[in-house]
């Protein structure tokens, strides 16, 4: 299996990151993708690739313009207006103050476009999110020149960005940029398999009223887990997209044969859609050691996942989401991918 890597993913380098009345190191960081890429040549999964450059309408395609106008100008409008820190929201346009107006002044406009508060904006953020772009594209493409599988190790992540908002450390949707692409290169409907911890509420509300792009997430419960306000089971579409919406909330200490009992139950459901691709938005912060999670999955358990998987018999792109500060998460990456293309074991 073909892996596409940029470097430039270390222009993404945030000191700073709001948690538990602190600020911390980010537990997004560089070193989870070096992680993995050690990983991926230790194994010999196959070539590693740089990603080519897209016309950014691949992007403006599933994100509204102004707010990518937003991210690109962020940082030097912030820096402009005399901070010495990095952008952190800490306003909202609350439940008591519905207006749609956007704010002219930087600090509105950060809680105008963030859905939390906890991800800073650091020099590099923008041209990092853009080349994680890149990388999904450039992935998915690999898939219309005829691979099977292919894998997309962004950094940084994208299942939280909703069409206008980033937060939870992505800024770019980059599954949900890669789904568009195949759809656009002729796949009839495409399949968005969420295996992260954290359900994927910015893939959600990006086809939330589409019937040409299934999402399947299974998650920590969102009553007791990031991203708290969306994920939910009664949450299955809307409007044409309709019943092309699952969500399957599991609770806290959730082993891998629970876990595995809801992969198949998504699995049933993108068969029964007729997919003709599958976009995994790749989270293997279900690990038992994640520092921000609660579910207990160990590292052989996601061998199984990816032969799970594999028995769709479907194109598969991987994309590169969570799976936080532990050297694992290379391991428990490539053991997914290795079970994908060996399922018989």
């Amino acid at each position: 299996m073909k892996t596409v890597y940029s470097p430039e993913h270390t222009l993404r380098n945030a000191k700073t990151e709001l948690t538990g009345g602190q600020l911390v190191t980010p537990f997004e960081c560089p070193q989870r993708a070096n992680y993995v890429l050690d990983a991926i040549k230790l194994a010999q999964l196959g070539d590693v690739v740089m990603p080519t450059q897209w016309s950014r309408h691949w992007v403006d395609s599933v994100h509204d313009k102004n707010y990518l106008t937003f991210l690109d100008t962020v940082w030097q409008r912030w820096v402009n207006a005399g901070n010495q820190g990095e952008a952190i929201p800490n306003v909202w346009p609350s439940r008591s103050m519905p207006s749609q107006r956007i704010p002219r002044h930087i600090e509105g406009q950060l809680g105008y476009y963030s859905l939390a508060g906890e991800t800073s904006i650091s020099e590099g953020t923008a041209e990092a999110a853009w080349v994680s772009a890149n990388v999904a594209l450039s992935a998915a493409e690999l898939l219309n020149h005829g691979e099977h599988s292919a894998f997309a190790l962004c950094r940084p992540p994208g299942h939280h960005a909703s069409n206008d908002q980033f937060g939870g450390y992505c800024f770019i949707n980059n599954a949900a940029i890669a789904a568009q692409k195949l759809r656009y290169d002729g796949a009839h409907r495409v399949a968005i398999l969420d295996v992260d911890f954290h359900h994927g509420n910015g893939t959600q509300d990006i086809f939330y009223r589409r019937d040409d792009v299934l999402f399947c997430s299974i998650h920590g419960d969102p009553m007791v887990a990031f991203p708290y306000f969306l994920g939910f089971a009664d949450e299955i579409g809307e409007g044409p997209g309709k019943g092309f919406n699952l969500n399957i909330p599991l609770p806290r200490g959730t082993s891998y044969s629970i876990w595995r009992a809801a992969l198949c139950r998504a699995i049933t459901k993108i068969l029964s859609y007729g997919a003709d691709a599958v976009v995994v938005s790749l989270g293997v912060d279900t690990y038992e050691k994640d520092p921000i999670s609660f579910f207990k999955l160990k590292s052989n358990d996601f061998i199984n996942m990816g032969q799970t998987i594999a028995e769709m018999g479907l194109p598969t792109l991987f994309v590169m989401e969570g799976g936080y500060a532990v050297e694992e998460i290379g391991t428990n990456t490539v053991n997914v991918l290795k079970g994908f293309e060996n399922p018989t074991g």
